[in-house]
């Protein structure tokens, strides 16, 4: 476990000429203005209209003059061919009208009044307001609120029309040219909300605004934040386009602003730019990270487009692709790329790093079918990526030090027996030792349990009738290479490919009532293509391996036997008259005795001379061809050995807290408490194995697990601290050495109601953790890519809100993992290892919440990766603080931003990334 006491943190300051790299300043430079272009110009092209065929067809022939067209009596009438137009009638559509108070029309006016809780629907057009006129002669409707002493304003007009919804204070409506003058509205466009003093509604798909702010605030009363529209035009649905707009801060004006503005309004998803953050690394200049495009390419797909920029030429791209069909499948997939280079060309410690990282990441919908099923995760790539990666959207992976992947197709085929197949691609990747194993691929095929001498009607009993076989197959064809040759030619020279068939066959029955006997033989048969032959070089003095190609098999059997029970036993503590604590315990213990013997398969095994310096053989080396196969070698020499093991569990009936509860409360006072051991009747000596006892449990309504383990060694040590076949209590020692014991215990607490507290806002963070191949905790920290994340705080209770400045009912919520590995095989009496972490979220206030991530090595004296982490809710805002203080990544990243996604583009960050460190 890395560690690192803050007091050993040194930095290394010294100064260097750097170069300066006109051109690539310049490059970055440019990047941003072409952001900035590309922000404001998209739109949603309009579909051209069809221009009609102009050329007519030859073939059509003309009507001769002379033919006379027959006239109907009908058509001849006088009275259907009126010249006068009837006059059109004084509205178009039915009005329909409703008021509670009263409803009053003026025959003088034209008018019609309505008063308290009035509606008018005309058409697709629906007006509520307490107070509307209409005015038949001038085709107007006017509506507003009611003035009340006590109340104020209220009953303000809701106007809607089609899916458009509009709160103003008062509405003038014209039902002829559907134009309106609309003031003090208050109309949502997609995320945010529009507050305009005049709006003038044009027809049903234009409206022009002015004095308007656009808002995502939920506080319409007293926004915390607004852009102002001095003129603005709003096409519903499709976009927003605005003069001069800038910022204002509780009505303060900020000097962010733009000569003119263009804000896309969609309900699906769109393309469009994403705006990077920028930063500045002492060894690398400054950058803009993060930034793309985002295509949308369908409904069912899209892809983002990412990369980073340094000054000093290095570089970085990331390709993010999301997927999902309902009921069908889901997944996403993602290729990072880094360049970077260290200081400037000419000094000693330049230097070019080319990293990369591969993660794919599919699962199946249940329901899509359910014989078949294909899955896929994959986390390949440089083992120094997540240790070299610059970029902060990986900080939470630092640690890891295993990469793996697996990609696997399965199919079953129904019936009797039924068979199943599959079909798996395996990777796993040391980061430590560069060590990378891979299975391209690993096939396996099954055929069910077959009872051939069961009857075919009724149940299975005895021991004939529960003689069962079945028939298992693997191939698989296995790589192990190192990073350097990893998808080279080299690569696949020394893999190694073999076939597996296992055929078992066992039975159980029931002995003496109570015990349950079970016996089985297992006929293993191995094909492989290449094996080894080894001679004895006199001139080197050494061995020497010899790979031979060709197809060759070996077969083998064993037999094996078991015996076991299950034995309760029942304390009560109950007592008439009494009601104690502890009402009873009850003790489960399952004892088991098996016995297998292996042949020995001699047969396979050769041997060459070791030949000395004047020419004499000194002894013979026995090996087998088959030893470095996937499936290993046969057994050279005869084992009978018998197993033992015991499994306890413990529970315990309590009273209940609850005075109403009619029944105890069970709890669990262990989940496990095993021993094992076997003794090998074939072995010349120590025959005895060691016994090795595990055992774990919950504690504190569950919210505590321990799980612990011991070796217990009968044997003794002589003075060179090796084995001997004498026990150790004939040694002058106890009964049993302890070799080694292990304790893990992981501990979750949390206040009452502080059991989600901050957990959405770092989910997103876990989340890529577990992508990457680490924990599924924030132990060893999270992601830092707050710009990415979209954090929406759920609605509390009314009745439980909080103070802003001071929560008296604080939530938070700690979690503890601790760990301690004792060794004593070799007299060395020692800690091998002792470490305790810990995370944990603290909400100070309703908005204000800070969380950290570190832990001790006690066996070192020192701390291991912290971060700490700071968040503040500003309404529609968000803002982050992330620190770590030290370790050879040590950095802070600072981010404030709007939450919604639509203007998740407009923010501030600022990062410092970890410097060149001794």
């Amino acid at each position: 476990m890395a560690f690192q006491k803050p007091s050993h943190t040194f930095t290394k300051i010294h100064l260097k000429a750097l170069r300066t790299n006109n051109f690539k300043i310049l490059f970055a430079l440019s990047f941003t203005v072409f952001i900035n272009t590309l922000s404001f110009a998209q739109d949603i092209p309009k579909k051209g209209k069809t221009i009609a065929p102009s050329v007519k067809d030859s073939l059509v022939i003309s009507s001769d003059s002379l033919s006379i067209p027959e006239i109907s009596e009908k058509s001849q009438d006088s009275t259907l061919t009126d010249s006068v137009k009837p006059k059109k009638d004084l509205l178009e559509h039915i009005v329909k009208y409703h008021a509670k108070d009263y409803t009053r029309f003026s025959q003088k006016n034209q008018k019609l009044y309505l008063y308290n809780e009035a509606t008018i629907d005309y058409g697709d057009m629906n007006i509520k307001a307490g107070n509307i006129t209409i005015d038949y002669t001038k085709n107007t409707v006017y509506a507003k609120g009611i003035t009340d002493s006590i109340e104020g304003y209220t009953q303000k007009p809701v106007f809607t029309q089609g899916s458009n919804v509009v709160e103003p204070d008062s509405i003038v409506f014209n039902t002829e040219s559907k134009k309106a003058l609309i003031y003090n509205s208050k109309t949502e466009q997609g995320e945010g909300t529009v507050i305009a003093s005049i709006t003038k509604k044009e027809n049903d798909s234009v409206y022009f605004l002015k004095n308007a702010k656009y808002t995502t605030s939920e506080n319409l009363e007293d926004p915390e934040y607004y852009i102002k529209l001095r003129k603005a035009k709003i096409v519903p649905g499709k976009k927003i386009v605005t003069g001069l707009a800038n910022l204002f801060i509780y009505d303060v004006p900020t000097p962010l602003g733009l000569p003119f503005g263009f804000f896309p309004q969609s309900e699906k998803q769109t393309s469009g730019v994403i705006i990077p953050s920028f930063g500045e690394q002492n060894d690398r200049g400054f950058f803009l990270q993060n930034g793309g495009y985002y295509f949308a390419i369908s409904d069912y797909v899209d892809l983002a487009v990412l990369g980073d920029y340094y000054t000093n030429g290095s570089y970085g791209t990331r390709l993010e692709s999301t997927y999902a069909k309902r009921y069908r499948f889901r997944g996403n997939v993602g290729f990072r790329y880094e360049n970077l280079i260290t200081s400037e060309r000419g000094f000693p410690d330049y230097a070019r790093n080319t990293i990369y990282n591969l993660r794919w990441s599919h699962s199946q919908d249940s329901k899509a079918n359910p014989s078949s099923r294909f899955s896929a995760s994959v986390n390949l790539g440089s083992s120094t990526y997540y240790r070299s990666s610059v970029n902060q959207v990986n900080s939470g992976a630092f640690l890891n030090n295993t990469l793996s992947s697996s990609v696997s197709y399965s199919k079953s085929f129904e019936g009797e027996p039924q068979v199943n197949v599959s079909l798996t691609a395996t990777h796993s990747q040391n980061t430590n030792t560069e060590t990378i194993n891979m299975t391209l691929p690993t096939f396996q095929g099954s055929v069910g349990r077959i009872y051939p001498l069961a009857s075919k009607e009724g149940s299975k009993k005895g021991i004939i009738q529960n003689i069962n076989l079945q028939y298992n197959l693997r191939a698989e064809n296995r790589i192990q290479t190192t990073d350097s040759l990893f998808f080279k030619k080299e690569m696949f020279d020394d893999a190694k490919a073999g076939f597996q068939h296992t055929i078992p066959l066992s039975t159980n029955f029931k002995v003496f009532k109570y015990f349950s006997m079970s016996a089985s033989t297992n006929y293993n048969e191995v094909w492989t293509f290449k094996t080894i032959d080894k001679t004895f070089d006199p001139v080197d003095r050494k061995a020497v391996t010899t790979t031979v190609n060709g197809f060759d098999t070996f077969r083998t059997y064993n037999f094996s036997t078991s015996i076991g029970t299950t034995i309760y036993g029942m304390f009560d503590f109950e007592k008439e008259g009494k009601d104690p604590k502890i009402q009873k315990i009850r003790h489960v213990m399952r004892p088991s005795i098996s016995y297998n013997i292996n042949p020995a398969f001699d047969k396979y095994y050769d041997s060459y001379e070791v030949i000395s310096a004047d020419g004499l053989t000194t002894s013979e080396v026995d090996y087998s061809r088959f030893e470095q196969g996937i499936f290993g070698s046969p057994n050279k020499n005869f084992s009978s050995s018998m197993g033992i093991s015991v499994s306890n569990n413990l529970e315990a009936k309590v009273r209940d807290k609850d005075s109403t509860a009619t029944e105890p409360k069970k709890i669990i006072l262990l989940n496990n408490l095993n021993f094992s051991t076997s003794y090998n009747f074939a072995g010349d000596s120590l025959q005895w194995s060691p016994v090795r006892m595990s055992g774990g449990t919950q504690l504190f309504k569950n919210k505590m697990s321990v799980n612990f383990g011991a070796t217990l060694d009968p044997y003794a040590l002589d003075n060179n601290n090796n084995r001997i076949d004498k026990f150790n209590i004939d040694n002058g020692g106890s009964l049993f050495r302890l070799t080694s014991a292990n304790l893990t215990a992981s501990w979750s607490l949390s206040s009452k109601k502080g059991d989600g507290a901050n957990d959405k806002g770092k989910q997103k963070g876990i989340d890529e953790n577990v992508r990457s191949g680490g924990r599924d905790d924030d132990l060893f920290g999270i992601s830092e890519d707050f710009a990415d994340q979209q954090i929406k705080s759920d609605k509390k209770d009314e009745d439980d809100v909080p103070s802003e400045f001071y929560n008296y009912k604080i939530p938070w919520n700690l979690r503890i993992a601790y760990a301690v590995n004792y060794s004593n095989s070799r007299r060395q009496n020692e800690i091998s290892s002792h470490s305790l972490m810990f995370s944990g979220d603290l909400e100070l206030s309703e908005k204000w919440s800070i969380g950290a991530s570190s832990g001790y090595d006690l066996k070192n004296a020192g701390f291991t990766y912290t971060q700490l982490r700071f968040e503040r809710d500003l309404l529609s805002w968000r803002m982050n603080f992330s620190w770590i203080p030290f370790s050879t990544r040590t950095s802070w990243n600072f981010f404030i931003g709007i939450k919604s996604s639509i203007l998740k583009d407009l923010k501030y960050e600022k990062r410092r990334q970890p410097d060149i460190r001794l």
